[in-house]
């Protein structure tokens, strides 16, 4: 009965992980500015909101951000 409860626990956690919006997403650009305008415009076109989680800079900048709803 214990590893039943465990089963249905288990199977209910993974729905509701499935039923989330998250995507990655990363922009390109000359300065941070223009990279995060690039990411804010991905979130807008998508009706989310997003989470910078790297940005990196030598000659260009690059920036990854999560998409959230």
């Amino acid at each position: 009965m214990k590893s039943i409860k465990i089963f249905v626990a288990v199977s209910a956690l993974t729905l509701v992980s499935f039923g989330s919006f998250a995507q990655s997403v990363t922009a390109t650009d000359l300065t941070l500015d223009g990279a995060e305008a690039q990411i804010a415009a991905q979130a807008q076109q998508q009706g989310a909101q997003y989470k910078i989680t790297e940005a990196s800079n030598g000659n260009v900048v690059h920036m990854t951000a999560e998409l959230y709803k």
